[in-house]
């Protein structure tokens, strides 16, 4: 039993070096996971940018480096060989909308965890667009970043603007939030 005891705060000491991060909030000892779209793009060197997405409880952080060769990997897995299938299609459109040509001079590494894998793919998809619209604000010119904001907003939305919609909590009389028990007068 002492064992047990001791080891409990070693772990707890972990995950508050955990909780730095800004989608983590503390709330006592009960640690409780953002579900607010946060995006961050920090000023690092070597024309770099980072930019973190959340869909849902999908969350997807994209580090966008300058001088690349337009290679795209998430979880260090190339785009190409992202699977289901079906959902990779969702994952190219935004290099399909803006072209092929924007893609060619930053490299992107993404890291997303959390959800499922259509929220995933959604997190993914908005940290894409999101990173180059940053890239190209920070490194180039605000009208080329707003050209690329345009051509985005114009194909989807959602490829920039994050859904707000969350699930509602259940409350008791019913089946769900708002669904009620029937009743009967007769």
């Amino acid at each position: 039993m002492a064992d047990v005891k001791a080891a409990k705060p070693k772990s707890e000491k972990k995950e508050k070096v955990k909780s730095v991060a800004p989608a983590v909030q503390s709330f006592g000892k009960k640690k409780v996971r953002c579900f607010n779209v946060v995006c961050l793009v920090c000023c690092l060197p070597l024309s770099h940018s980072s930019l973190k997405q959340c869909n849902q409880t999908a969350v997807a952080i994209a580090r966008v480096r300058g001088r690349g060769r337009g290679m795209i990997k998430v979880n260090s897995v190339p785009l190409k060989l992202l699977r289901p299938e079906i959902l990779r299609y969702k994952l190219y459109e935004p290099i399909l909308v803006v072209g092929e040509r924007r893609f060619r001079k930053v490299n992107m590494k993404i890291h997303v965890s959390g959800g499922g894998h259509t929220s995933q793919v959604y997190a993914i998809r908005q940290a894409i667009a999101k990173g180059l619209v940053a890239y190209y604000a920070k490194h180039y010119d605000a009208a080329s970043a707003l050209e690329l904001k345009k051509q985005f907003i114009q194909y989807d939305r959602s490829l920039l603007i994050a859904d707000p919609r969350r699930m509602e909590p259940k409350k008791f009389g019913g089946r769900g939030a708002r669904a009620r028990r029937q009743k009967s007068y007769r």
